[in-house]
């Protein structure tokens, strides 16, 4: 049994770590840490989770929960972890769901001060089979997720000259601390544009596309009146033409055996709760442009779920271990 340990679990992504590792039947939570809620259940503070756990956040340092865990999980904010890991890498595999390791050098241009520049693996398991022998991994944003897998197989095959993404996000991407975006009278009915040509998560895009090919980016996100999901539309003008049924060999080729890329309707009902991430191609020949929309659930595919998926190729599991089932699509 895998031994897991949380630091900062009692928000949105710690919380959903939880839930997911109640049904892993290969791994068991066994130090999940807050600073704020010392000695609170677990299920006294995530409500939905009550009678699953015995456990209760504790205030501990980063050298007991390695003590503890043979895999730690980092759900803190940006910044947070990179004071963490010195003290966490020689001791256990660490998945950091910040994005304190995800972009190298270039993190410094984005977020600012960097104490640690080590690398790491990025967490995107279809496209980083080396994430097996990390001892770090820099789980991706959630946009990213989204946002590459839909651009990645034409990018690889050096067919796009330029891509447009627009993204439409759930509120819980904004995390737990509630904000004017996040306030349900300004939300509610309502689709809200923000950061429209420099929102951080681009630079995350830009790296892990330039790693496949050359293609410009540009991204835009917006915010929903829903809890989960995003939807991204990425349109990809091509530097050739291609018909249809080349586009979908491209696609159909480059995922073959990834159990968790599905090619169906776009909708987020049906990735919802799930590690799914849904694709839907079609092509515009006219333009010389192909339109692929990819549906994740933020909270699972686009954060959660996906440090799990990471956990199981580490430690040798089937990457779906405790990670298949279907959407709750109503």
């Amino acid at each position: 049994m895998i031994r897991v340990g949380i630091i900062g679990g009692s928000g949105y992504t710690g919380g959903e770590l939880l839930r997911l590792f109640v049904q892993h039947p290969e791994a068991q939570v066994t130090i999940v840490t807050s600073r704020a809620l010392d000695g609170v259940p677990v299920g006294e503070v995530h409500r939905y989770l009550k009678g699953f756990y015995d456990l209760r956040f504790v205030n501990a340092e980063p050298t007991s929960v390695a003590e503890a865990a043979d895999v730690v999980f980092l759900a803190v904010p940006h910044g947070a972890a990179m004071e963490l890991v010195p003290d966490l890498i020689e001791e256990t595999r660490i998945i950091d769901l910040s994005a304190d390791y995800r972009l190298g050098r270039r993190y410094e241009e984005v977020y600012g001060p960097h104490t640690d520049p080590r690398d790491a693996v990025y967490g995107l398991p279809e496209l980083h089979p080396e994430v097996a022998s990390a001892n770090l991994c820099a789980n991706p944003g959630c946009y990213p997720t989204g946002a590459i897998l839909a651009a990645a197989p034409l990018v690889k095959a050096g067919l796009v000259d330029h891509v447009v993404f627009d993204s439409k996000s759930g509120i819980s991407g904004a995390g737990a601390a509630p904000t004017a975006t996040s306030h349900y009278p300004n939300l509610a009915e309502n689709v809200v544009p923000y950061q429209l040509t420099k929102h951080r998560h681009k630079a995350e895009i830009e790296q892990e596309l330039a790693r496949l090919g050359h293609a410009s980016v540009n991204f835009s996100p917006h915010v929903i009146p829903a809890v989960r999901g995003i939807l991204t539309t990425a349109h990809l003008f091509l530097s050739e033409g291609l018909d249809d049924e080349q586009t979908r060999t491209f696609y159909s080729d480059f995922y073959a055996g990834k159990r968790f890329i599905r090619f169906n309707v776009p909708s987020l009902s049906f990735v919802r709760g799930t590690n799914f991430c849904d694709l839907f191609i079609e092509q515009d020949s006219a333009a010389n442009r192909v339109v692929v929309v990819s549906a994740i659930d933020n909270m699972v595919k686009g954060a959660s779920g996906q440090a799990i998926q990471n956990m199981n190729i580490m430690f040798g599991l089937d990457e779906t271990t405790g990670l298949w089932f279907p959407a709750l699509s109503l």
